[in-house]
């Protein structure tokens, strides 16, 4: 008599794993959550950090199981306090990049020195043009025929950091800023998602002012 083994299970892919922060209704986040529901994408969110307490955004990663922690600024002596500890509740979850998915905190010395290279956020302008809060409103001041969005590593500037990937959007006669960056953020998402796939799928490398994705 011949036994054969039992074929064993497939392997399931390995995913990078995320860490997002957000500050408020978290759209970002569930663009990536909804892409993480393909395990072919390549990443997985493993936590959501929050600068303030009953976002949707926290909610949206509560209804999936997902971990979740706020740390407001309010909460602690210093903003370099703040930084260190949300550097310290960051690397708890071993994050293979870290996105600021409409994340209205710049993040610090602590922070970038333990994420230095795997920290993204996006912009709704084409870096480096209107860096900053505004920059659908200033395109739209400044006459500006195109504008779009930029994803970005961060760094220790304003919307500074190498640049990951950028999305044209065109400005329309009729625009109001709120038309034009609901059109951006559209847009936006749909970036932010394609290259995290790409980057957790393939790898990426940061040097100087240029990030490649083999």
């Amino acid at each position: 008599m011949v036994i054969l083994p039992l074929p064993s299970a497939p392997e399931e892919p390995l995913s990078a794993r995320l860490v997002v922060l957000v500050s408020g209704s978290g759209t970002t986040l569930q663009a990536l959550l909804d892409a993480s529901d393909d395990a072919s994408w390549g990443a997985r969110v493993v936590a959501v950090g929050a600068d303030r307490e009953d976002t949707l955004g926290e909610k949206r990663a509560t209804d999936r199981g997902i971990p979740t922690f706020v740390l407001k600024v309010s909460d602690f002596a210093s903003r370099e306090d703040w930084d260190a500890a949300l550097a310290e509740a960051v690397a708890v979850h071993e994050p293979d990049i870290i996105v600021l998915a409409g994340f209205m905190k710049l993040v610090g010395k602590h922070f970038l020195s333990r994420f230095e290279g795997k920290t993204l956020n996006t912009h709704p302008a084409l870096s480096p043009s209107f860096p900053g809060m505004h920059g659908p409103r200033e395109a739209l001041d400044h006459g500006v025929k195109v504008t779009g969005c930029t994803l970005f590593v961060v760094d220790d500037g304003v919307d500074t950091g190498p640049i990951v990937a950028q999305a044209a959007v065109p400005v329309l006669d009729d625009d109001t800023e709120d038309t034009l960056h609901e059109r951006i953020k559209t847009v936006e998402r749909a970036t932010l998602v394609d290259a995290v796939g790409r980057m957790a799928r393939e790898g990426f490398t940061v040097s100087g002012r240029r990030v490649t994705i083999p």
